[in-house]
């Protein structure tokens, strides 16, 4: 065979015998490439079951577990919150008894109702608490979910606030900011009932609040009828509670518990009970006055007086005052507050700086105190600290002259230093300021309506009660706004304070009753 035919032979046989080796190759990675995919196929099955497997085995062992922790005990419930005298305080179930350091030593302790609670050391430690939907989570994260309620819930309520505000109009804003009489409001010589007048006056003036005296109490049932048409009507006008309030102190001053056709409990003198320095007994005033102000639609007590007798001469609030000790004055008032709160009534401490150390009659004229802000600091302000720390939401100034303090005889209820940098600023109170009557002498003898109440609200009061003609205290407010000498932002900064309290919710139940 020639040489060349031969070399052409064996190429062929070389070509034929490489491309089944490529063939062979390709095959060979191909089965390999398929059997590494089967092997990890394989492994993520295996690895699935066995996780699900071992899940089932947690979540068996979790509630196995879950079997040990000791379940929360249901105590039922506390006491219903309670109202606060001019404050809105603390709801009375959260509160408990008093501590006894903050009782004077050997006084009755209140028997407040309060609910029980569990002993941290009664929980397994380190266990997950439950939840109320009976799912566990971390310690702590209930507490979490608590803050950021309250702070969801404060938000919300600003936004209410806010939203209420933007939908006024001046002289609903200006309105709101008033407590008077019915006569005062209607124009009538006596009310006992709420009717077309009442109802026709509250469209035309929709007051922040009413108050109420001897005259406008028949019976407890008259009176139950009345406040809740006025309540109605002020709910049908502006969408609002009115403040439906009593100078109900107990002992000498009780519009209600004096009245023939009320048949309630009834107390001696304030200064008889501070005698006993039994602040259990101031308690059970207060508990005693907030169940029937509240049975009849009443949702604010102008009480307790939180004034000291300093001065032994005094004869306005002789009566009414707990005594000379501060301290015992303090907690006697306090008592009395928590006592009204268990009933969903506002109280109001009264009458700031302090009566009880002056000379005169501010019903009668000119009243005042020599004393300087550090002697108050160290006697007749310790009560008004003391409920202001407690979270008193009411107080109310009085028509008492501080020449020592302010350098004049401007009445402490009009006085920008004594509203604004004192009670606001060195006490810190931000609750609600409002004045005691204008229609009082104190007053009437170096001011006008209008201009009394004017005076008012540029010294930091955000209500103003009884001013001696209100259309024409009303009028000032009214054209003082409009021509900017009471500036939007201070209107609004007062109707803050009572949309919060009207819109909180603590006292929903007495004020939109």
């Amino acid at each position: 065979m020639p040489a060349r035919t031969m070399g052409k032979g064996i190429n062929r046989t070389l070509g034929k015998w490489k491309k089944r080796r490529k063939i062979k190759y390709l095959v060979l990675c191909n089965c390999a490439l398929l059997a590494v995919f089967l092997v990890l196929l394989g492994t993520a099955f295996l690895s699935g079951k066995f996780s699900q497997q071992t899940q089932g085995q947690k979540e068996e062992a979790v509630s196995q577990s879950a079997q040990h922790i000791p379940q929360p005990l249901d105590f039922g419930e506390a006491g219903s919150a309670a109202p606060d005298q001019g404050i809105a305080q603390p709801e009375q179930e959260d509160s408990g008894s008093l501590n006894s350091e903050d009782v004077i030593q050997g006084a009755g302790q209140p028997e407040h109702a309060g609910s029980d609670s569990l002993n941290p050391e009664d929980a397994v430690q380190g266990a997950a608490q439950p939840e109320k939907d009976g799912s566990y989570s971390p310690e702590g994260s209930g507490s979490q979910q608590a803050a950021s309620d309250q702070g969801n819930s404060e938000v919300l309520l600003q936004k209410k606030i806010q939203d209420k505000i933007n939908s006024m109009t001046l002289e609903e804003k200006v309105s709101q900011l008033f407590i008077i009489t019915p006569e005062a409001l209607t124009g009538c010589s006596s009310v006992t009932q709420a009717g077309e007048a009442t109802k026709n006056a509250i469209s035309q003036y929709p007051v922040g609040g009413l108050i109420f005296f001897g005259g406008n109490i028949q019976s407890q049932q008259q009176v139950t009828e009345m406040l809740g048409r006025q309540q109605e009507y002020s709910q049908a006008r502006i969408g609002l509670p009115l403040f439906l309030s009593v100078d109900e102190e107990g002992g000498q001053v009780t519009r209600l518990a004096s009245a023939p056709g009320i048949q309630v409990e009834t107390f001696p003198d304030i200064a008889e009970l501070g005698a006993t320095q039994d602040v259990n007994q101031a308690y059970q005033l207060g508990d005693a006055l907030g169940e029937y102000l509240s049975a009849m639609g009443f949702n604010l007590d102008f009480a307790p007086v939180a004034d000291v007798l300093t001065n032994p001469s005094n004869t306005v609030v002789k009566r009414r005052s707990y005594g000379s000790s501060p301290q015992l004055v303090s907690e006697m008032v306090r008592n009395n507050l928590e006592g009204l709160q268990n009933h969903q009534v506002f109280g109001c401490i009264k009458h700031f700086p302090g009566h009880g150390a002056t000379v005169g009659d501010t019903h009668e004229g000119y009243a005042y105190t020599d004393k300087s802000w550090e002697e108050l600091k160290s006697s007749d302000l310790i009560p008004f600290q003391d409920s202001i720390a407690w979270g008193v939401e009411f107080v109310m100034a009085g028509h008492i002259s501080l020449p020592q303090i302010t350098g004049d005889g401007t009445p402490a209820s009009l006085s920008p230093y004594a509203i604004g940098d004192l009670l606001r600023g060195e006490l810190g109170y931000e609750g609600i300021v409002l004045t005691d009557a204008l229609n009082m002498k104190a007053v009437t003898s170096q001011y006008t309506s209008s201009q009394a109440a004017v005076a008012a609200i540029q010294a930091g009061n955000d209500m103003i009660l009884m001013p001696e003609d209100f259309p024409s205290a009303y009028q000032g407010i009214l054209d003082a706004v409009k021509s900017g000498v009471i500036t939007q932002e201070r209107l609004e900064e007062s109707l803050r304070r009572i949309l919060e309290r009207k819109f909180s919710g603590t006292f929903d139940d007495a004020i939109n009753r």
